[in-house]
């Protein structure tokens, strides 16, 4: 009986390391779908999330004009590469940036998952359909609300700060400050759409752009209504507003 299971013990240990293996392809082999439409200064911005090099990238533009998509694009595709273990996304959680979760009903992942709508349209338009749940469910990707970043230290993983124009500029240090091993962060927000008081978002954004910055691998872009790809009534109406 002994023999048997010792026997058992020595098939056994390939299959299983086999089939973890095959998990792990899987996870990693999801499909991404062509880019929607990328001009000159979009591909600028993609190739810079794509650079090993870049430390930190921060995108200012107009709603509509693709910043989040392409971080996403650019994320899952670092991902699928096995570049980074994991893609967090990091928002704030209500128009106000001092706003708690702590007042809406459901456990953390209920909480918050308004909020997380955003990226879940992005990965569901450019990959196969159910790689969002799949990716969530595995840890891979994670989004976290700004009130629960402080203590953390992000390792190996493509951060992205959605609408940094609702985040002060205590919850930005906070964020940014969580900065780990072998990690890259993007911030996307737009200046002239800021729901709150006391926005950081724009101090941030000017201490960050510039050739001392540039020189350490932390760059900067700013897109116009002519990188608004999402409509043209869109692209009209920004013009109108003056955003």
């Amino acid at each position: 009986m002994s023999v048997k299971t010792a026997r058992l013990r020595r098939v056994s240990s390939p299959d299983i390391e086999l089939t973890e293996s095959l998990q792990k392809n899987w996870l990693f082999n999801f499909k991404i779908k062509r880019p929607f439409y990328f001009n000159p200064k979009h591909r600028e911005f993609y190739n810079c999330i794509k650079n090993p090099k870049t430390k930190m990238g921060f995108v200012d533009g107009p709603a509509g004009s693709m910043k989040t998509y392409i971080a996403v694009y650019a994320g899952l595709e670092l991902i699928r590469q096995e570049e980074f273990s994991k893609m967090v996304y990091i928002r704030s959680v209500a128009e106000s940036a001092e706003r708690s979760l702590g007042s809406l009903p459901g456990e953390i992942d209920d909480k918050f998952s308004p909020y997380s709508i955003p990226l879940e349209e992005k990965v569901t338009e450019i990959a196969d359909r159910g790689t969002y749940s799949m990716l969530k469910q595995k840890g891979i990707v994670e989004a976290i609300p700004v009130n629960f970043v402080r203590g953390l230290t992000f390792n190996k993983s493509l951060v992205i700060v959605d609408e940094a124009q609702n985040l002060s500029r205590k919850e930005l240090t906070t964020i940014l400050t969580r900065f780990g091993r072998d990690s890259r962060y993007i911030v996307i927000g737009d200046c002239n759409q800021a729901d709150v008081n006391k926005s950081g978002y724009r101090e941030i954004f000017n201490k960050f752009n510039n050739k001392q910055c540039t020189d350490n691998d932390i760059y900067s872009y700013e897109f116009g209504n002519s990188e608004i790809a999402r409509s043209k009534i869109l692209r009209f109406i920004c013009s109108v507003l003056g955003t």
